[in-house]
């Protein structure tokens, strides 16, 4: 599942509107926006994610929340680390192999360390992270 199907069926779920009911409203088959929940589909294009967001009634917030994870599910994922440090070519390739085997807590972890600012993380490399 994607970030974006997850939260998705969520949302739908909590509404109680049933999958068919919400795939004629937007225009898609029943079968294309269970692909979608189900990471089964690329991420969707911002027209049928504002389609979804009035058919559940989001409000701004609720809105760009899952803009946003539209934006992050890409079920197959290319890094182009070409020009970069062989660090960040080494990083790529390692999480290629490894992502799998990575429990939910690791990723929490790795997902933040990825998600803090980046003049904060530019002044900190190469040093320890007080704790």
């Amino acid at each position: 599942m994607t970030p974006f199907g997850a939260r998705l069926r969520e949302l739908r779920e909590a509404r109680g509107i049933a999958l068919k009911d919400m795939a004629a409203e937007v225009g898609v088959t029943p079968a294309y926006l269970s692909a979608l929940e189900h990471g089964h589909r690329g991420r969707p294009g911002s027209g049928l994610v504002m389609l979804i967001c009035g058919s559940l009634g989001l409000i701004w917030d609720e809105a760009e929340e899952l803009k946003r994870l539209a934006e992050v599910s890409r079920p197959k994922v290319s890094i182009d680390t070409g020009g970069l440090s062989p660090a960040a070519t080494e990083l790529a390739n390692r999480l290629a192999q490894r992502i799998r085997d990575l429990d939910d807590a690791t990723l929490a972890e790795m997902l933040a360390l990825v998600d803090r600012p980046a003049a904060r993380a530019a002044g900190h490399r190469g040093r320890r992270q007080p704790r």
